[in-house]
């Protein structure tokens, strides 16, 4: 199948590159001239593990970009819309949708053939049929339908993980307008033979991308709101308390041999200084948003943005607790990305923390494997400098805050043991063994 995606961001570029892996002929399309010249030269302009192995394997073959998106769609059977949906405050931003529908349905004007449309970006129900369809429909002067098809097809890819997300999925959701629709998108998927797969509405699609993210999103705060609870309690371990949590047989099933299978989700029951990224804050903000506008209370959902926004300063009050004034303290911050394997920094809980520390007058080097720059905050200047090493950045430091769970910080405890006046480490992930350093505080320990 020849397929076109519009957006080159992790969603569109990730799934234009495994689509291309898996057989078929993609083309992306992006308006960023330097975006589309790297992605033709097999250089992914975002950090995705493995991303550029897998261009160097399809671009040129399978794989390429173009600015023309009319081009690229009048040279595919099916176009995929996996453009931002920023949320504003109010409601998740459908600029760049309503631009790539009416760009598409323009395109779609020139052509003879069916065509399918199908949206990959995360929306709240309805955007799909009342939106996308409507503007192709509008631009194209066709019917959905008879003419072209429409559907939804949600991600579930992790930052970090996306290529072995996309590549091995749990299940693939297929929403469709219509039959004809419906198919298309299973010829798509032709190449995940057993793949749960469910064919469902477009409405009902969009509300399972966004409840599975605020269900994950519930587990963290839930779990971070036990963490406060047990800090308050004194003498007990958030990070025991989720050890015994996690040996329920339900969360972690014993198999007939009588090994325990701990499955990938347990690690959103661990408390830390919070959640960031570009899904979990927006979405569920914008799902709370959609509740609001049909007079449907979103009450937990609300809760779970409360406790997310407060606990990267639980970090700053741990730090406190042993500095009480941060003027001219040399600090240590390690990781810039919310998480690891990404460079991504949208709403990363380090955001704060680090205006926090400088704010207070602290000075701050500042680690992370792969972000070496940050939007505002110009690095180099006597109160905020970047390191090259770990080593180098907590070298000669009164503190050292951990806010991104990199394996590279595993070798904190021997970095740290020849120093004959040992930082205090506030360990913002739990990922340390508190055994391991002379003077700790960590999310969630009293």
């Amino acid at each position: 199948m020849k397929v076109s995606i519009v957006g080159t961001g992790y969603v569109g570029l990730v799934s234009g590159t495994c689509l291309a892996h898996t057989g078929h002929t993609v083309t992306c399309v992006d308006i960023d001239t330097a975006k589309v010249d790297a992605i033709n030269h097999a250089k992914a302009p975002i950090y995705e593990e493995g991303l550029d192995e897998l261009l160097e394997k399809n671009v040129g073959c399978r794989l390429q970009a173009t600015t023309d998106l009319e081009a690229a769609v009048l040279d595919s059977d099916l176009t995929m819309i996996a453009v931002g949906t920023p949320f504003n405050g109010d409601e998740i931003d459908l600029t760049f949708i309503r631009q790539a529908a009416q760009q598409i349905g323009e395109a779609l004007a020139k052509k003879d053939s069916w065509h399918m449309v199908v949206v990959k970006s995360t929306v709240v129900p309805g955007t799909t049929e009342d939106v996308v369809l409507p503007l192709v429909e509008q631009g194209s002067g066709k019917k959905a339908g008879a003419d072209f098809g429409v559907g939804m097809n949600p991600e579930f890819l992790r930052e970090g993980n996306a290529i072995e997300d996309f590549m091995n999925p749990d299940r693939i959701v297929l929403g469709g307008i219509d039959q004809r629709s419906l198919e298309a998108l299973q010829a798509l998927y032709a190449g995940f033979p057993n793949v749960d797969i469910l064919q469902t509405s477009p409405r009902t699609a969009e509300m399972i991308k966004y409840t599975a993210n605020a269900l994950l999103a519930t587990m963290i705060s839930f779990s971070n709101e036990i963490g406060n609870l047990c800090a308050a309690t004194g003498n007990v371990d958030v990070a025991e308390v989720v050890k015994g949590v996690h040996l329920d047989k339900r969360l972690s099933p014993i198999l007939e041999d009588g090994n325990r299978i701990t499955p990938a989700f347990t690690t959103y029951i661990e408390a830390g200084c919070g959640f960031g990224g570009s899904c979990f804050p927006k979405d569920v903000k914008a799902l709370s948003a959609y509740g609001s506008k049909l007079n449907q209370p979103m009450p937990l959902l609300d809760a779970v943005i409360t406790t997310n926004n407060a606990q990267p300063m639980k970090m700053m009050e741990m730090l406190r607790a042993h500095h009480a004034d941060l003027a001219g303290k040399t600090v240590s911050l390690l990781g810039l990305a919310f998480k690891p394997g990404s460079d991504d920094v949208r709403e990363s809980p380090a955001i704060p923390i680090l205006d926090a520390l400088l704010a207070a007058g602290a000075k701050v080097k500042v680690y992370d494997p792969i972000v070496k720059s940050l939007p505002g905050r110009p690095f180099g200047t006597d109160q905020l400098r970047s390191s090259d090493s770990l080593a180098e950045a907590v070298a000669d430091s009164d503190a050292v805050l951990l806010t991104t769970r990199w394996a590279e910080f595993e070798a904190l405890p021997d970095l740290l043991s020849a120093c004959s006046n040992p930082p205090l480490v506030v360990d913002g992930r739990r990922m340390l063994d508190k055994s391991d350093f002379a003077r700790y505080a960590g999310i969630g320990l009293g």
